[in-house]
């Protein structure tokens, strides 16, 4: 199988970078500064082991593929979610070798945080696939991307969506496993995105004021995680708990100091040092409001970190810049 990373940043970067490793053939699709030096340097990828560069194939559309995708292909989408509709616009209805369109007939795998992906991916293309993505890596400088986990480089769990698994699935799954990825096959992958969403509730906290590491920030998270929990219940939503993650993980990941450089922080924080203009809050802390009107919950603290975070975004104003105390005031302010 040919696995083409639509959107080659932290997550996209270090699925392909690894998979190439493992002997798999890789394309990476990325756009701007970043396509730009993929093309002219390869991707260089920092783990534990090291740093090394890939020199891959590099595309910013189907078009750099020619005029057919192959029948073999899989396709990975790694975006953030708000881009997720454009690219899936643009790559389902590219014609297949044979007869056929990428919607039609190829898999199509949603590396992503949140959940809506899955659910905008199933109106485009008939095979989709989540997967639920634990792999801490960074993406900050164009053509760069570091994963920080050992012995393998994050834990990926792989379904159908929206349930179930199949032969296609086990293969994805063994192909990440022979390269440096846990990739357990589970019939109900929306359980562990929906638990992934939950801890991601605290990424508006972190990219508007930095790692979580104080009192108050702790407090601030455990509000929103509540109202998630709450708007789950009353959805009737199903997610995994804490344990159940940490049994699955069981130790066999810890993070090592890269070049010993400190994390910064992770993917919405990420968005704002790159000045991208976009954050996902709408798809994270703005999945919890969703929720909430819709079953009559409550939601004041995701309600105002989506807006806080969305406004970070917009104006382009540094990651971490804004102190806990100030956050919470305007949370509190509603």
């Amino acid at each position: 199988m040919r696995y083409i990373i639509i959107g080659a940043g932290a997550v996209g970067g270090t699925i392909g970078g690894r998979l190439a490793e493992g002997g798999h053939e890789v394309v990476l699709v990325a756009r701007g500064a970043h396509y730009d030096a993929l093309r002219a340097g390869g991707l260089r990828l920092t783990t534990p082991e090291g740093t090394r560069t890939h020199p891959l194939p590099v595309v910013q559309s189907p078009d750099g593929l020619g005029p057919f995708l192959r029948a073999d292909d899989v396709l990975i989408l790694s975006v953030k979610t708000q881009d997720s509709a454009a690219a899936l616009d643009t790559w389902a209805a590219r014609p297949v070798a044979g007869g056929g369109t990428a919607g039609g007939l190829l898999p199509l795998v949603c590396a992503q945080n949140g959940v809506e992906s899955e659910r905008l991916a199933l109106r485009r293309f008939r095979h989709v696939y989540g997967m639920c993505v634990w792999l801490p890596a960074t993406h900050t400088d164009p053509g760069c991307v570091s994963a920080a986990g050992a012995p393998v480089s994050g834990m990926l769990h792989v379904g159908r969506y929206p349930s179930g698994v199949d032969d296609t699935v086990r293969r994805i799954a063994a192909d990440l496993a022979k390269s440096r990825f846990l990739a357990p096959v589970v019939p109900d992958v929306m359980r562990w995105k929906y638990a992934k969403l939950l801890s991601n509730l605290a990424n508006s906290i972190e990219a508007v004021t930095g790692l979580i590491a104080s009192d108050e920030a702790r407090a601030l998270f455990k509000r929103a995680l509540a109202e998630g929990q709450a708007t789950l219940a009353a959805a009737g939503i199903e997610a995994t708990s804490p344990a159940e993650q940490a049994e699955a993980r069981g130790g066999r990941i810890t993070l090592e100091p890269l070049d010993g450089a400190e994390r910064g922080g992770g993917s919405s924080w990420q968005s704002l040092s790159r000045g991208t203009g976009t954050i996902e809050a709408d798809y994270l802390n703005g999945e919890i409001v969703l929720l909430g009107r819709l079953h009559g919950v409550p939601t004041p603290v995701n309600e105002a970190l989506q807006r806080v975070a969305n406004t970070f975004a917009r104006e382009r104003r540094q990651a971490g810049s804004m102190e806990v105390a100030e956050l919470t005031a305007l949370v509190d302010a509603g």
